[in-house]
């Protein structure tokens, strides 16, 4: 957050995207919701960022999918890949992208192309990740399928 929403925003403004789909990870919500922490949520977070960019309201829904990358979830997923006979474009951060292909292809084989596209503003640079602690610890983190 926020630098999908804003590539998401910037793919509209475009005219790439004729409406965003918005999907949220289980967590950290269910963790703090265990531990009687409120969360906003990064839906709650990411409207504001497309209202802000110039979406309007009716251009973007916020989904009740939880796109969780783990195997147990990939279904979650496929939902909305199957909603869709056209073309998709995922946005993503640069450590996600060749996840977010592979979903694609494995759980919507031949229905629909995807683009996969990283957001400008991620600073994680995949060529040089073990340089940094946070690159190390973001790629160490979301690296396995």
């Amino acid at each position: 957050m926020p630098f999908a929403a804003i590539e998401a925003a910037k793919l509209y403004r475009e005219g790439y995207a004729p409406e965003i789909w918005l999907t949220h990870s289980a967590e950290p919500g269910e963790t703090l919701e265990e531990m009687g922490i409120p969360f906003a949520g990064e839906d709650y977070y990411d409207t504001r960022v497309l209202i802000h960019e110039g979406v309007p309201p009716k251009r973007f829904t916020s989904s009740n999918l939880h796109c969780e990358y783990r195997r147990r979830n990939q279904s979650r997923c496929g939902h909305l890949a199957r909603g869709n006979a056209g073309t998709v474009i995922f946005v993503t951060t640069k450590v996600h992208t060749r996840r977010v292909r592979l979903l694609w292809r494995r759980l919507a084989p031949g229905q629909g192309r995807a683009i996969v596209r990283a957001a400008s503003g991620d600073p994680f640079d995949p060529r040089h990740w073990w340089r940094t602690t946070s690159d190390a610890l973001d790629w160490c983190a979301k690296s396995w399928l």
